[in-house]
């Protein structure tokens, strides 16, 4: 049996968690690398709970690996894959099992008392955007005056109190439709905009004061240590949201702001996680505004570009398995 391993569940091409495989290889550490879409064909969970112990025992095992569970130091859980299921099984059969995987081995799992980054039941919590923004600023952060709604009329009055202001969506920005990948980057609203607006009414609307920013940070935050990388550019495109223009973009690795950081120990502490990627936007006068986190955010092209050693503080905390 390994001794004290780190479980990471991820799916299979993802290029930052390798390099964080092959850190922890390097140092000695024990590693059971798998994807939740392995299961129920690939991935088995033999596990029973023991009255004497007081906690789930078994095991996790593939084809070429197994770990024990009681020998799990901590877990990794970066975004893996939905779980497949057999392609006969019936639709009403494919709701069932899914529901029972979850339930079952994600219930097992969720009740291993281990360091998480991040527990997959923080992470559900912490992926709304309005928690996010209310408990960033009961933290001490500042967040902008913020509207969601579904009422078009709510909206045009919104933003002629607010002036400028950008339209966000809650969740991942891209959609595929007729096999077309789409992306909906978020925009400013323009008073010419806003007679149009009628689509709003046709589910919840995220609308936010817009910051006049000179630059914008995402801070990657790892147990109580923080790297953060400020952006800049001089794309049009990319002034609003830079995700729209990457080859344009300039990166610093900065000093994180001390009343930034006591806020961010503070959010994170709230929402219970151990890793998160905070995006900020930077004004004129140098405040600080809190846009949103993610939960399993990507830092990899930001470690690229600065050489912050986020790989080694990741290896770092899975290692020592203690609670940030």
């Amino acid at each position: 049996m390994n001794s004290d391993t780190v479980v990471i569940f991820a799916q299979e091409a993802d290029a930052p968690v390798d390099a964080v495989v092959c850190e922890l290889t390097e140092r000695g550490v024990p590693v059971f690398r798998a994807d939740t879409s392995w299961f129920p064909g690939q991935l088995v969970l033999d596990a029973h709970f023991d009255p004497a112990v007081g906690r789930w025992a078994g095991e996790l095992r593939t084809k070429y690996r197994s770990v024990e569970l009681e020998a799990v130091r901590s877990i990794w859980y970066r975004d893996p894959a939905a779980f497949r299921f057999p392609a006969e099984l019936t639709e009403v059969e494919r709701a069932y099992a899914h529901r029972e995987a979850r339930l079952g081995f994600g219930g097992v799992l969720a009740a291993m008392p281990v360091l998480w980054v991040n527990h997959p039941n923080r992470a559900a919590d912490a992926i709304f955007k309005p928690l996010q923004l209310a408990t960033a600023h009961s933290c001490g952060l500042n967040v902008q005056p913020t509207l969601v709604t579904n009422s078009p009329e709510a909206l045009v009055r919104f933003a002629a109190d607010q002036g400028d202001v950008v339209c966000k969506s809650f969740g991942p920005n891209t959609i595929t439709e007729g096999g077309e990948l789409k992306v909906a980057f978020t925009h400013c609203l323009r008073s010419a905009d806003l007679p149009g607006m009628s689509g709003a009414a046709s589910t919840a609307t995220q609308v936010q004061r817009w910051v006049d920013k000179t630059h914008e940070a995402r801070v990657i935050v790892i147990g109580e240590r923080m790297f953060t990388i400020t952006i800049r550019t001089d794309s049009a495109k990319a002034k609003v949201d830079w995700r729209a223009d990457f080859p344009a973009l300039r990166y610093a690795l900065v000093d994180t702001p001390p009343e930034v950081a006591k806020g961010l120990r503070s959010y994170m502490n709230a929402l219970g996680l151990a890793y998160a990627a905070v995006d900020f936007a930077i004004d004129a006068d140098g405040q600080w505004f809190f846009l949103e986190s993610n939960s399993s955010g990507q830092y990899g092209w930001l470690e690229a570009q600065t050489g912050a050693p986020i790989t080694a503080a990741l290896a770092d905390l899975l290692a020592e398995g203690a609670r940030p």
